[in-house]
């Protein structure tokens, strides 16, 4: 039996009649509801009048209303936080996220691909290539088994070989999905530095430490620095700003410290590129001052 809805109007007219006395069985006859409604009525809407139970009807109904989109809004953030916790980064990887969200948390559809960022249209897509694709994947995973040290390119010709026409790129996708990219390692190779213990220099220009520093532009830019200082007295010596601190332009702002303080018996600096070059080494070489490295990565090293 579906159930009878009254207005407010209705509502606050059947108030005023009980309140007037007429009795409740009379007047719930009258109106077709029972007594449990007339009593669930004067408890919540007792002594109100038409607009102010409006408004708490519509106070009621926005209230519900952010209950479940707050609800919902739960239910996804849960959801999101799954889908980040595996990091998923390609389309095909999201297809089946979206697809186990359906099947454990029994959402929607059009919830999950939204969830996990997908059109609706890619759910349920099926690619015609898995076969042709699963038979290279397999190729690739014997040929990188027996040849653990080549690369894309030597596996790629060897498949060729074996009579296969098949794109180089669409290779390549499924190289990188089974992970078999080898990582380049560029190692920097430096000499092996001995660690020298600090002491302090008993004379002026005994030794000088010169080292790198940087600072920014109110725009961001960043403004690279190089500064010396006499070990001896902790002086500072000097410091150049520019855009560009190459080995040429070290040197010569350093020849002009060295014409008013002479050149020093050692310089400690760090292992930067500026540092190591041939130009700054020759110049070291050619004033006879000793180049004192500090270890890689032990900045303490240098005052």
């Amino acid at each position: 039996m579906k159930k009878k809805k009254f207005t407010e109007t209705q509502i606050v007219t059947i108030l005023k009649e009980g309140e007037a006395g007429i009795p409740i069985t009379d007047l719930c006859r009258k109106y077709g509801m029972g007594q449990s409604t007339y009593f669930a009525w004067r408890s919540k809407y007792a002594g109100m009048s038409v607009t102010e139970l409006k408004r708490l009807k519509q106070l009621e109904d926005e209230n519900l209303r952010l209950k479940r989109m707050y609800a919902s809004l739960s239910l996804d953030h849960e959801l999101l936080r799954e889908v980040l916790e595996k990091k998923v980064r390609r389309g095909c990887q999201r297809r089946i996220i979206a697809q186990e969200l359906v099947a454990a948390k029994q959402i929607s559809i059009n919830r999950a691909c939204r969830v996990a960022r997908i059109n609706r249209i890619n759910f349920d897509y099926k690619s015609r290539l898995t076969q042709a694709n699963e038979a290279i994947k397999a190729l690739l995973k014997q040929l990188s088994t027996e040849h653990p040290r080549y690369g894309f390119k030597k596996l790629f010709q060897m498949i060729k070989a074996q009579g296969y026409m098949i794109n180089h790129k669409r290779v390549y996708r499924l190289y990188c999905e089974l992970r078999l990219n080898l990582k380049r390692k560029n190692k920097k190779r430096l000499p092996s530095r001995l660690k020298q213990s600090l002491r302090q220099p008993m004379y002026l220009n005994e030794c000088w430490s010169l080292d790198f520093m940087s600072d920014a532009l109110f725009t961001g830019k960043r403004l690279p620095t190089v500064n010396v200082i006499d070990n001896y007295n902790r002086e500072g010596l000097g410091i150049e700003i520019g855009f560009s601190m190459p080995a040429q332009r070290v040197t010569r702002w350093l020849d002009t410290i060295t014409a008013i303080k002479g050149y020093p018996n050692v310089i400690r600096v760090d292992n930067g590129p500026e540092n190591l070059s041939k130009h700054f080494l020759s110049w070291a070489k050619q004033h006879q001052v000793i180049v004192q490295y500090i270890q890689p990565g032990k900045t303490a090293q240098n005052a």
